[in-house]
């Protein structure tokens, strides 16, 4: 039964390796390599919203070979205002482990 009050955010839609036909959502100035769960995590706290629910041993149905993550949050807004909310808040946080 779908659940529309909330909404899936997979690890994913973020990761730069991947092409927009293998899952990822957001623009590539917007990705980072390789996210992993917790940093998803620390990043969507960030951006202000309240998680929900994760997995981290779950596989992503458009890579089925390769195990990924996501995490559930209440749905407020778009998804995609959402993404680029996270997406900005993943981006600077790996920018500033990096220096």
């Amino acid at each position: 039964m779908k659940d529309y009050e909330h909404i899936v955010i997979w690890l994913d839609y973020f990761n730069k390796n991947l092409k927009k036909s293998k899952g990822r959502r957001v623009g590539l100035e917007r990705c980072v390599f390789d996210p992993s769960l917790k940093e998803l995590m620390d990043a969507t706290t960030a951006a202000g919203f309240e998680i929900t629910e994760s997995d981290d041993k779950v596989r992503f149905p458009k890579r089925p070979f390769v195990r990924s993550g996501y995490i559930i949050l209440p749905k407020e807004s778009s998804k995609t205002k959402i993404l680029n909310k996270i997406s900005e808040k993943l981006v600077s946080k790996r920018s500033k482990q990096s220096r």
